[in-house]
């Protein structure tokens, strides 16, 4: 089939590249090759859908001004397409002095992002927000919400499939030729040429890259995320979302305690190299992906810069115990038989040659190619900005 623009990857970066490239050039033929039998899969259907409010991420960066713009994007998509969701705000707690100067830190960049409504809590006051939290410290941040990007995902899909757009799952990639203003994906079912390819395939990003001649100096390195959930009965613990205040020199935020939109209270992530890229399980294995991310020298420099916090991650993961008194830390009564294992995220972490884990949104452009590198969280929040700012890049391609 011949098209326009063929976008690899239906989670909800390529989705929303997809429907904005769509609203702008309704004449464009755009195609997107999903290789599962469903959109959303993967990193998009397994996170804790959080709306995130940008209090994180250095002003100026992608991250900061796309989420802050994919958040009002996400809203006005929600309310068009009567997706529930709920601003229901959440703290970061301090629970010990040597937090303090982070968390003075994060209200500060809070205020530069533009936030507001930002409130310092002491003990009392963190109380009033999460009766059974404990903290020195805090911050509110109402702006803060939860959402099912699943379904999210599912209606952007439905909503670029009604504006002439087409998704062909299992149409998993399996080479990528480049020639004179063309480029030819081939998939199980079929071989696409398209004028321009857009590269947003996840855990696979960087080989979707490589089979288009990049030559790249990342690699993407998996990181499982496992989650217990509060039994039912345990559930009135928590009344919306509860965060520690981050690790600065780690790009994870810690566990934590997240209202889903559903009800259920989870508890998590860990943040655990994975032995796969689709490694959803401590059993999962693929010896050939395993082997690409420890002969990575950037990772191998990762290992020896984070080696103590890797161990306390492997060891919450594996011990029910460990993994409980961390979440102690911010709500004590929270007992080990609270909490029934839930499910788990793998996260698509870019790791460049020197060692970073890169803390920025990577979009990169190559011959007949735009990929994005890195899109981890909030990815989702901003994704209709992300998808904003591919598309733009895109329709250069094709100005008359």
């Amino acid at each position: 089939m011949h098209t326009d623009i063929a976008i690899v990857g239906g989670g909800i970066v390529g989705l929303a590249t997809a429907l904005r490239i769509k609203e702008q050039r309704p004449d464009l033929q755009v195609v997107v090759l999903e290789k599962e039998d469903r959109v959303a899969k993967h990193q998009t259907g397994n996170n804790s859908g959080v709306i995130h409010s940008g209090i994180y991420y250095k002003p100026g960066s992608l991250k900061a001004t796309n989420c802050i713009k994919g958040y009002h994007m996400l809203l006005e998509f929600c309310k068009a397409w009567d997706i529930p969701y709920d601003l229901c705000g959440k703290v970061i707690v301090a629970t010990k002095e040597s937090e303090l100067g982070q968390l003075e830190k994060l209200y500060q960049r809070g205020l530069d992002n533009g936030l507001e409504g930002l409130l310092y809590l002491n003990r009392e006051e963190i109380l009033e927000k999460e009766p059974h939290c404990t903290g020195i410290k805090g911050i509110w941040v109402p702006q803060t919400g939860i959402v099912n990007y699943r379904l999210v995902s599912e209606k952007m899909a439905e909503a670029f499939e009604k504006s002439g757009g087409q998704i062909l799952t299992s149409s998993q990639v399996q080479e990528i030729s480049i020639g004179k203003d063309r480029v030819e994906i081939t998939t199980p079912g079929t071989t696409v040429t398209a004028k321009l390819l857009i590269n947003c395939a996840g855990l696979y990003c960087d080989k979707i890259a490589e089979m288009a001649g990049q030559k790249l100096d990342v690699r993407i390195i998996p990181f499982r995320g496992e989650y217990y959930s509060l039994k039912p009965e345990k559930a009135a613990l928590v009344k919306n979302l509860i965060y520690p205040v981050p690790d600065p020199n780690f790009p994870f935020l810690g566990v934590h305690f997240t209202r889903r939109i559903s009800g259920e209270i989870e508890a998590g992530p860990n943040a655990v190299f994975a032995f796969r890229r689709e490694g959803y399980k401590k059993t999962d294995f693929s010896w050939g992906e395993f082997w690409q991310s420890i002969s990575w020298k950037g990772f191998r420099k990762v290992a020896m810069k984070y080696w103590r916090t890797g161990f306390g991650e492997y060891y919450r993961s594996f011990s029910k115990a460990a993994f409980t008194r961390a979440l102690q830390a911010l709500v004590p009564e929270v007992r080990s038989e609270d909490l029934e294992p839930a499910g788990a995220g793998v996260r698509a972490q870019a790791c460049d040659s020197t060692g970073g884990l890169i803390d920025d949104f990577y979009i990169r452009e190559g011959e007949g190619c735009i990929h994005v590198l890195n899109a981890p969280s909030p990815a989702a929040t901003s994704s209709l900005s992300i998808g904003q700012t591919v598309s733009e890049l895109a329709l250069r391609h094709f100005e008359k």
